[in-house]
């Protein structure tokens, strides 16, 4: 089973690892997980805040979700980005780049084939808080295809080692693009992408071709 996990640095210099392939010549691991790795053993005492209303999270409780709910006895196919988006008085404002236009919908348009792979679910994660996720992912119409997940303080990427600082974009702490093929716990494809803006690994149809 194919893998492909791309990293930042300069000069690139492709390596062959394992059973995918890492751009880079740094020493230092991109990520604290790969190929293997238990993504719940990775981000021990880590749960993350399923997308919903103000409402829908006053009588919750503000309860949160247990990453072992999310992956335990199941295959789930997972990506994570650097997502923004606002809600302002008059109208809704959406970011307009690969988040909304491309990297989503690759997967909402895909749900189908993930189904019949035997897929159990789809999960989109970002660093943003579960209310502002919620209105997005309805603006999408993405909520019976894919189940988002907010991480409001990136502690599941930083668990990852796939957190990203896009201060220079005035965005603060957010994501890697990446996306990953769990079954069971256990990571069986592992992609990031090289740059936030790129969807070339991370998207449905490159994954579709790893399970």
């Amino acid at each position: 089973m194919a893998s492909v996990i791309l990293k930042r640095s300069r000069p690139s210099v492709l390596r062959s690892i394992g059973d995918g392939i890492r751009m880079g010549v740094s020493s230092r691991a991109y990520a604290s997980v790969a190929v293997g790795s238990d993504i719940v053993s990775a981000a021990p005492d880590v749960s993350l805040q399923k997308a919903r209303t103000w409402d829908e999270g006053v009588s919750s409780k503000f309860s949160t979700t247990p990453l072992k709910d999310i992956f335990k006895g199941k295959k789930v196919v997972i990506f994570g980005l650097p997502f923004h988006w606002a809600l302002f008085i008059f109208f809704q404002g959406a970011y307009t780049g690969v988040c909304s236009h491309q990297h989503v919908p690759s997967y909402k348009n895909n749900i189908d084939k993930f189904k019949a792979k035997g897929i159990d679910s789809i999960v989109c994660v970002a660093v943003n808080d579960p209310y502002v996720l919620n209105a997005w992912a309805e603006n999408l119409k993405a909520k019976d295809a894919i189940e988002f997940y907010g991480d409001f303080d990136g502690s599941f990427h930083k668990s990852l080692d796939l957190g990203k600082d896009l201060s220079a974009a005035l965005l603060g702490p957010r994501s890697e693009r990446w996306s990953a093929y769990v079954d069971d716990g256990k990571i069986k494809a592992f992609n990031v992408e090289e740059a936030p803006s790129d969807v070339k690994v991370s998207g449905a149809e490159v994954i579709l071709g790893q399970i």
